[in-house]
């Protein structure tokens, strides 16, 4: 008897995608539920087959091409067939296993499975300085690290870890419900395939025991609040032996003093008496390596920004280094003694005197402003 389309069986088109595939097996496994049609059971154990040999050609690329372009002929006579049904325990694997997730909220487990340890989190808190030049740490992690009597294994000896008798080594079992064969972790080794018959007494048969790990940790020049350094396999141990888990060390990069970095430049406020903004001069200024003289031209303005080139943080991902942006504030001067204060009244009515003069070309802009406003 010739096999029906698999398109036909699924009620799809050549050219439907394989998510609309799925969603048609979905729909028609449902409908064809051996527990959906007990009075014809035979019949829908018979169409759900079916439907289950169409949804695992299609939705394999390599065979629903070879289908394709020849047809059921492409799977005859062993060539490249669907693996095989074996009566209907052949179910609990492939395309069964997402229809069966989405049905019961389960599926089949893996074997000989492998409890990778516990990727770990430290946070470490740098200096400006420290962040800009990179900086060595010595750090101490709790963790869970490899038993060192049993480097891992969790039995006294090589010998004691033996097969499981209860699931022979492949780390689950097969439990039947009607005609579904469903695959389970093995409930005696939990999906390892292997159990310790005289366990470490030291770890006590999970191969790792608690520790503080001291690690030096490089931190490289440049990074920045936000940024992560992994270590791998710096973990927890896993268990009996299984792969570490890694470390991540996150960066938290403290507020500074005088410098606010934004990326690679870092800018800073600098102040200066009304002097030395009137008549100009040299002023130093800090940097992270040091002090340099910085030129202040005459009649220098508050918010006047001064840059200095190279000044700031290296790059983290190249050799790029920012640059320093100097931000001047002219102070008002306070705790004037007598004398000073009348320099400061002679000098004033000497503006007065002067009406030809632009002394405070802010000040006149601004009041212009004024007249034109009130009109």
């Amino acid at each position: 008897m010739a096999k029906k389309d698999y398109y036909e069986t699924l009620g799809v088109s050549k050219s439907a995608s394989e998510s609309e595939i799925k969603k048609a097996y979905k729909r028609l496994a449902m409908k064809y539920h051996p527990d959906k049609n007990q009075d014809n059971k035979a019949e829908a154990e018979a169409k759900f087959k079916e439907v289950k040999e169409a949804y695992e050609i299609l939705t394999d690329p390599q065979k629903k091409a070879a289908y394709d372009q020849y047809g059921h002929a492409a799977f005859e006579q062993g060539q490249g067939g669907t693996g095989g049904f074996g009566g209907f325990g052949g179910f609990a694997g492939g395309a069964f296993d997402d229809i069966f997730s989405d049905f019961f909220g389960g599926g089949r487990r893996g074997s000989q499975t492998e409890t990778r340890g516990n990727d770990l989190q430290y946070n470490i808190t740098l200096s400006l300085e420290e962040a800009a030049a990179g900086v060595s740490k010595e750090i101490k992690v709790p963790t869970w690290v490899s038993c060192d009597t049993c480097h891992g294994q969790g039995a006294e000896k090589s010998s004691d870890v033996v097969t499981c008798n209860t699931c022979h080594g492949t780390g689950v079992v097969q439990m039947r419900q009607g005609f579904f064969a469903v695959q389970q972790e093995c409930p005696t080794c939990h999906g390892r395939g292997k159990v310790v018959k005289n366990p470490c007494k030291k770890c006590h048969g999970e191969g790792r025991v608690q520790k503080t790990k001291t690690l030096s940790v490089t931190i490289p020049a440049g990074v920045d609040t936000g940024n992560r350094i992994r270590l791998s396999g710096e973990g927890e141990a896993g268990l009996n032996g299984a792969p570490s888990g890694d470390l991540y060390v996150q960066v938290q990069v403290k507020s500074h003093a005088i410098f606010e970095r934004d990326g690679t430049n870092l800018h800073c406020e600098i102040p200066i008496n009304i002097v030395l903004a009137s008549l100009g001069g040299e002023v130093e200024v800090p940097t992270l390596n040091g002090k340099v003289s910085l030129t202040i031209p005459a009649e220098t303005q508050t918010g006047k920004m001064f840059r200095l080139r190279g000044k700031g943080i290296k790059s983290l991902r190249g050799n790029a280094i920012g640059d320093l942006y100097c931000h001047v504030v002219v102070e008002t001067p306070v705790n004037l003694t007598n004398k000073q204060k009348e320099l400061l009244k002679e000098l004033g009515e000497s503006f007065k005197a002067d009406k030809n003069a632009k002394h405070s070309p802010k000040e006149k802009n601004f009041f212009d402003k004024v007249k034109t406003f009130f009109g």
